[in-house]
């Protein structure tokens, strides 16, 4: 097996890749990054990525960083699945939103998920009601833009499943600890529901546990 997949499963990011590769069928192996005990800082891992930040996935030599990048090399092994669309206008809306994600979306998540994830289990803090009102306005901004995107559509971009619905997807796997203020988004919860009931994704979550609970 050439494909190496360093993850820290309890992360959305390290989810996303994970369901990726589920979800095609191709075949990873799992190598935990200990991130609580400090082993993305350690120099064996800075060599693969001196950010020291997972997922991170290796192919023979190929070393790869950074999980939306991931994303298009795992769809890439399988052009017939339809995860990564083939005409020039289908690439550039799935640019677009994985860049959509980096810039906005998953900075929002992110907050609440150091707040109410990170914190409470790994450094025994409580969360910060500041921070958190701060995730809230960004929040209701960039959850209004997905509602509306999805809209008519099954997936965010139209009737075929893409890598941006896994993209997306992944931080709401840790909503039963993050609490998104997601109550005010049918369509966000409609389409989630959706991305719940693929096999790929069940099979995922139990290796995200705790995060997941």
């Amino acid at each position: 097996m050439s494909l190496k997949l360093h993850v820290f499963p309890p992360s959305p990011r390290a989810f996303k890749v994970m369901a990726v590769a589920n979800h095609l069928g191709v075949e990873c192996e799992t190598c935990l990054v200990d991130m609580p005990n400090g082993a993305h800082r350690r120099p064996e891992f800075l060599t693969l990525n001196p950010n020291g930040k997972m997922p991170v996935l290796e192919d023979d030599g190929f070393v790869l960083w950074e999980s939306n990048a991931i994303l298009e090399y795992l769809a890439s092994k399988k052009p017939r699945s339809g995860l990564m669309p083939v005409d020039a206008r289908g690439r550039a809306d799935v640019a677009r939103w994985l860049l959509w994600d980096m810039a906005h979306w998953d900075p929002t998540c992110a907050i609440f998920i150091f707040e109410r994830l990170v914190k409470p289990m790994f450094r025994k803090e409580a969360p910060d009601p500041a921070e958190i009102a701060k995730g809230e306005e960004m929040f209701h901004r960039f959850a209004g833009v997905l509602e509306g995107q999805l809209k008519g559509r099954r997936h965010v971009c139209g009737d075929t499943l893409t890598i941006v619905d896994f993209a997306l997807a992944a931080p709401l796997t840790t909503q039963g600890v993050a609490q998104f203020p997601l109550s005010s988004y049918p369509e966000i919860g409609r389409w989630y529901a959706g991305m719940m009931g693929l096999p790929c994704w069940q099979q995922t979550l139990t290796k995200q546990i705790p995060a997941a609970a």
